[in-house]
């Protein structure tokens, strides 16, 4: 049974955590992972069932998430990627695994360019690299919900945004994750003290996915209906990261970690154990640079949330 350790630390006098469910017999680094602006620690149980056996793994709230610090206005990219080194640091990790999902994607991806030699591996899924005008319009419309506390409303076109409304395009259990989805942003808007300026921040800034990367081993996965950022897009992204891989997971969108939780911890169990992602179900996993065809879906699992 690996022993749970809750650490809390410090980064630019902001105070942050990380939970660490420590394996005594890893067979691959540390995995640390980060999900999206309202998601915290308690959030990838998966994660604990898929790696636990494999790898120390690590959540964490990051300053602005959970927990921790808000971050101040105008905070740069740096200082949460500074937090996630922090914690490398604390554990006495030399080399991390590090997984990245939607708005965690770009604190990883940053990372990684910054400190290539600290990344053992790395895995992105959902990355939202290319925003449209018209997306940014529909959060704005969701964000101005806030000043007549129409927090339901905001609740429902957040989830619009983010979910394929296309109901000729099959999504596993895709009204139970729409109304997941909407129950988590109402809860956060109630009780998070960083959901609003979460929401307020995916309106300022826009994250960069530029520059590409080398010398760092890295996945990239997408939901094969993902509407944030098209699995097109997501691969034209993976393209500029020397020797990356990139595959879609069948029947799914961008909340593909909710709607096909197993399938995504169990292709980060592949990956970080450098094992081969092909057999994984529900994929299709191809060089960045080719053709990936379309995911025949897994069958639907008991146990999916």
């Amino acid at each position: 049974m690996a022993d749970e350790i809750i650490r809390t630390l410090s980064v630019g006098g902001l105070r942050y955590g990380y939970r660490l469910l420590r394996q005594p017999a890893p067979r691959t680094e540390p995995v640390i992972v980060l999900g999206g602006a309202l998601q915290g620690m308690y959030g990838w149980p998966q994660m604990d069932d898929h790696l636990g056996p494999l790898a120390s793994v690590v959540t964490a709230d990051l300053p602005g998430m959970g927990g921790a610090d808000p971050l101040p206005p105008g905070t740069g990219a740096e200082l949460l990627q500074d937090a996630v080194i922090g914690i490398a640091d604390d554990l006495g990790a030399e080399r991390i695994n590090l997984f990245g999902f939607s708005y965690g994607t770009s604190i990883a991806f940053g990372c990684a360019r910054r400190h290539p030699g600290r990344i053992a591996r790395l895995a992105l899924g959902g990355v939202p690299a290319h925003i449209t005008e018209e997306q940014r319009a529909h959060w704005a419309r969701a964000v101005a919900r806030l000043d007549t506390g129409d927090l339901a409303g905001l609740a429902g076109l957040a989830a619009e945004v983010l979910m394929c409304q296309d109901p000729e395009r099959p999504v596993h259990r895709r009204e139970l994750a729409r109304r997941y989805v909407r129950r988590s942003f109402l809860y956060a808007l109630t009780h998070s003290p960083h959901a609003v300026r979460s929401l307020h921040r995916a309106l300022e800034q826009r994250p960069d996915f530029s520059g590409g990367l080398t010398g760092v081993p890295t996945l990239v996965f997408a939901g094969e209906h993902d509407t944030v950022t098209s699995p097109e897009r997501q691969r034209a992204f993976a393209a500029t990261i020397e020797g990356s891989r990139f595959l879609t997971i069948g029947e799914s969108d961008h909340w593909v970690a909710l709607e096909r939780p197993d399938d995504v911890a169990d292709l980060m169990a592949r990956f970080f154990t450098d094992r081969p992602l092909e057999p994984a179900p529900g994929l299709a996993a191809v060089p960045a640079q080719g053709r990936a065809p379309r995911a025949p879906a897994g069958p639907p699992r008991a146990d999916a949330q």
